[in-house]
C-alpha cells in the first residue's frame, strides 16, 4: 500500500486523496481573482476541506500560457503572508506550494508548507537540494519545455525522465516522491488523451501518481466550451484517471471529486 508521509503523519493512499486549488493569482485560467482578500483565502481553505480535501495546494504564481511572471521576491512576499494566515485559522492543514523557484520552496517549507509542487520538472538546479534537506514530499512533473515530441515517444521519454530524476531525488535525501505526468505541460491535445489512456504504465514506477486535469483546456477544446463549463469532463476524466492508477487529484471542485471517489471505492468493493 502507498502512503505519503505529511508533517510527520502517514497518509494512506489505497483510498485516492484529493489535492483542492488555491489560486492567490487574478490571472489564473479559472478562478483567477476569486480569492485575493484574506477573508476569501480562508473561506477557501474552510471550503477544501469540509468537502474532504487533504491537502490544500497554494498557488501564487499563474502557469496558464503567456501569464505574467512575478518576480522571486514578490512570490516570496506573498507566499509568506498566506502561509502565516492559513495556518494561524487551519494549524492542522496540510499545504502544499506551487512553486518552481528553490529559495520561495525553502522559504515556504520553513513557513510550515508540507509539500512542494513543482510544475517545472526541477527546472531550478537547487530544488531537490532543498526538499532533500529538509525531506520534503515532491511532486516532480513532466513539462516538455522544448518542441513537441512524437506521440509514439512520449511514454518512453516520460518514464525516462521520471527515471532519471527520481534517482537523482533519492540520492539526495527525498523520501517522499509524487510524479505528475503533467496534463496540457507542451503537450498537444492528441498527446494529453493518449496520456491519459497510458497512465497505468506509470504504475511500473511504485509512486503515488497525481493527475492535475481540472478545467483545462483538454476538456474545453474537444467540447467547445469555456472552462466555467467544464465541470462534467473534469469529473469524466477524473474518474478515468482514478480507474488508471491515479492517487491523488488536484481539482478545483473538491465535493464533485469526494463524490466521485466514494463511488468508485464501493465499486471497487463489490
Amino acid at each position: 500500500m502507498k502512503s505519503i508521509c505529511l508533517k510527520q503523519n502517514l497518509i494512506p493512499l489505497d483510498t485516492p486523496i484529493i489535492m483542492g486549488i488555491l489560486n492567490i493569482t487574478k490571472t489564473s485560467f479559472y478562478d483567477g481573482g476569486c480569492y485575493i482578500s484574506e477573508t476569501d483565502v480562508l473561506k477557501r481553505v474552510e471550503q477544501i476541506l469540509e468537502e474532504g480535501g487533504t491537502i490544500v495546494d497554494l498557488g501564487t504564481v499563474s502557469t496558464k500560457p503567456n501569464a505574467i511572471e512575478i518576480d522571486e521576491k514578490d512570490e516570496c512576499e506573498s507566499v509568506k503572508k498566506h502561509l502565516k494566515l492559513i495556518r494561524s485559522h487551519f494549524p492542522n492543514a496540510f499545504i502544499s506550494l506551487d512553486t518552481f523557484r528553490a529559495n520561495v520552496a525553502e522559504m515556504a517549507i520553513e513557513e510550515g508548507a508540507a509539500i512542494i509542487n513543482d510544475i517545472s520538472g526541477g527546472m531550478d538546479p537547487n530544488m531537490f537540494e532543498v526538499v532533500g534537506k529538509y525531506k520534503t514530499p515532491y511532486i516532480l512533473t513532466h513539462n516538455n519545455r522544448s518542441n513537441p515530441m512524437p506521440t509514439n515517444e512520449l511514454i518512453s521519454t516520460m518514464l525516462s525522465f521520471f527515471g532519471n530524476n527520481i534517482e537523482n531525488l533519492i540520492d539526495k535525501g527525498v523520501k517522499d516522491i509524487i510524479i505528475d505526468p503533467g496534463f496540457g505541460f507542451g503537450k498537444t491535445l492528441e498527446q494529453n488523451f493518449y496520456l491519459l489512456n497510458q497512465l497505468e504504465t506509470f504504475t511500473i514506477l511504485n509512486l503515488p501518481i497525481l493527475a492535475g486535469i481540472s478545467r483545462k483546456s483538454m476538456i474545453q477544446d474537444v467540447l467547445h466550451i469555456t472552462s466555467a463549463e467544464s465541470l462534467t469532463g473534469t469529473v469524466t476524466l477524473n474518474t478515468i484517471a482514478l480507474e488508471h492508477g491515479v492517487t491523488i487529484l488536484r481539482v478545483h471542485d473538491v465535493k464533485e471529486c469526494a463524490e466521485t471517489i466514494k463511488l468508485l471505492n464501493l465499486l471497487r468493493t463489490l
